[in-house]
């Protein structure tokens, strides 16, 4: 995969036994939609960690309105997995888990992930979208869905972007990777118009990922309340960002916001 090839990201897999790829399985809509992750995405990070010696998982959990197991096989996923020799873990249903305390949070004390999500490295395989509550759902609100409750509701009553920012303060990932080839306007996360990009974003600061990206949907990262935030409390950087590869003012198009 191009956007892979373009950073360090085996040096900064090193170390690690176990990769999940956390997928967007927040409907089972197909990726053509722009709503779910493309197998052929995760298909690329696969291939592009073939020569470590790593065990990848392909990881979601269920959604209030979504069972991430169906979700995993009618849109394509399972198929990809299967001819990739990858196993799938929905994470709902890990039962060692271990609490997390969150320092300094915005509205968390502590989280409860399965334990491996702990031990392993995490590469955020997101959708490039529009949201609803938080402005974009990119690679830093993807992590969300390792939270393993099915019924995620309460976490939106104490705030979305807050949440998001607490899950990263103690979930960093290790790699973002976001999947633009369809990627989606409007009404999303789930209803927005889909809107043909060809493009896959790939970083390892998840907030200049983030950035680059909205920076790509012709929204200012400022104005996203947990990009910023993440940002002040030093998760990475929003303005000072390398960029490699396509240059941003060559790929950028205005999406209609949700």
């Amino acid at each position: 995969m191009k956007a892979l090839n373009l950073i360090d990201f085996k040096k900064a897999l090193t170390g690690f036994e176990t990769v999940l790829v956390k997928v967007n399985f927040i409907s089972t809509k197909t990726w053509e939609t722009g709503a779910t992750t493309d197998p052929m995405v995760v298909e690329g990070i696969i291939k592009a960690l073939g020569d470590m010696p790593v065990q990848v998982y392909v990881v979601e959990s269920d959604a209030t309105m979504t069972n991430a197991d169906k979700a995993f096989e009618v849109t394509g996923m399972k198929e990809m997995c299967e001819r990739n020799g990858v196993e799938w873990i929905n994470l709902r249903h890990v039962k060692e888990k271990v609490t997390l305390q969150v320092p300094d949070g915005e509205t968390l004390e502590n989280i409860k992930v399965p334990r491996i999500v702990t031990e392993s490295a995490i590469i955020s395989a997101a959708k490039l979208k529009t949201h609803s509550q938080t402005g974009v759902t990119l690679g830093m609100k993807n992590m969300f869905g390792l939270l393993p409750d099915k019924f995620k509701a309460k976490y939106h009553a104490r705030g979305i972007g807050k949440v998001v920012v607490d899950i990263n303060t103690v979930l960093r990932p290790t790699l973002t990777v976001i999947d633009g080839f369809v990627a989606m306007e409007g009404r999303g996360p789930v209803h927005g118009e889909p809107v043909q990009m060809n493009l896959v974003l790939a970083g390892v600061d998840p907030v200049a990922t983030d950035a680059t990206a909205c920076r790509i949907m012709d929204i200012d990262p400022h104005e996203i309340w947990h990009i910023r935030r993440a940002h002040e409390k030093g998760l990475g950087e929003i303005d000072d960002v390398e960029i490699v590869g396509d240059d941003i003012e060559n790929v950028r198009r205005k999406f209609k916001r949700s």
